[in-house]
């Protein structure tokens, strides 16, 4: 080859690491939103009243199936994932189990993988979760009949479940089940974070509109949230929580519209109680980002993936080979 070739294939290499590597210090200073002001006297009540919560009445009145209560309850977990499944999907948290549910530990921190799901409609799968359940001791069950309605209710419940039966959890994962986690990628980059609380993390969208057609599925009334733009919310395939952002979003969310999707609804909850959301294109959002080792090495999630590319992939993420330049 000759010399301005290259030249151009040097560039290129360097561009696409720069591009790569670059992308979270790019974020943390240019792309981040603004701080939310902690003045406002509903703010500071919400965060008040989250440091105090007393747990003890909200166990006594929990009203779901918490089978893997003895799970946490006195261990110390550095990142809780919980992830929202479907009831009738057993084969999906199989695979799941298999992966990167797998992880308990990287660099000596706890990982605990659960799954949150609502009941089924049908009697006969209720009788394969409860034996689901006692031999993974993996599950938390609503005691609402699960549907796309309910989703925002799977949600406060799985926060709920959280602050309640794990305390200690310093991170808490929401994701759902059709989704490549890199918990290893994950788990370090928030160790080198210097910011301990007020962590909300995930692919932000800025300036969401809410559905007001009253024949789509996502239809929000106006007299349930009024406002012609939603606040800055994690996209909600995947997001991160700190433990006192759990407990700011149950607070606030007393006050809070149900009728809106899940993730916008911890968004309205989280600017309720001056949080602000961190963005990082390490999330996919709804996207699926093509398979490349090193690429997945890097990543935290990537979402839409069939199972058994979640198998291969995992497999071959986790070979314990380096990725060079």
């Amino acid at each position: 080859l000759r010399t301005h070739q290259w030249c151009f294939i040097l560039f290129n290499v360097l561009l696409f690491h720069v591009l790569l590597f670059g992308a979270d210090l790019l974020e943390e200073y240019f792309l981040r939103s603004l701080p939310l002001s902690y003045t406002d006297a509903k703010t500071l009540e919400i965060r008040e009243r989250a440091r105090k919560l007393d747990l003890d009445p909200l166990e006594a009145n929990i009203s779901y199936t918490a089978s893997s209560a003895a799970t946490c309850s006195n261990q110390e977990i550095f990142l809780l994932v919980l992830v929202c499944s479907s009831p009738e999907n057993r084969t999906r948290r199989n695979v799941i189990r298999q992966t990167w549910g797998n992880v308990t530990d990287t660099r000596g921190y706890a990982v605990l993988t659960l799954f949150a799901l609502g009941k089924p409609a049908l009697v006969t799968t209720q009788l394969e979760i409860d034996e689901e359940s006692q031999k993974h001791r993996d599950i938390i069950e609503g005691s609402f009949i699960d549907s796309p309605e309910r989703q925002t209710q799977k949600m406060l419940m799985s926060v709920e479940w959280t602050v309640t039966f794990c305390p200690r959890a310093r991170y808490i994962l929401k994701t759902d089940e059709d989704m490549f986690v890199g918990i290893p990628s994950l788990v370090g980059y928030l160790l080198s974070l210097t910011q301990l609380e007020d962590i909300y993390l995930g692919r932000v969208v800025h300036q969401g509109v809410p559905d007001r057609d009253p024949e789509s599925p996502g239809f929000v009334p106006t007299h349930q949230y009024s406002e012609e733009l939603y606040p800055d919310y994690c996209e909600g395939s995947a997001f991160v929580m700190s433990q006192d952002v759990a407990r700011k979003v149950y607070v606030a969310a007393q006050e809070a519209p149900v009728s809106v999707p899940p993730d916008i609804f911890v968004g309205i909850c989280a600017k309720k109680a001056g949080v602000t959301p961190i963005h990082s294109s390490r999330f996919s959002g709804e996207k699926h980002i093509s398979y490349n080792r090193c690429c997945y090495k890097f990543i935290f999630t990537s979402s839409n993936m069939k199972e058994d590319e979640l198998l291969e992939d995992w497999k071959e993420t986790n070979d314990g080979k380096d990725c060079s330049l």
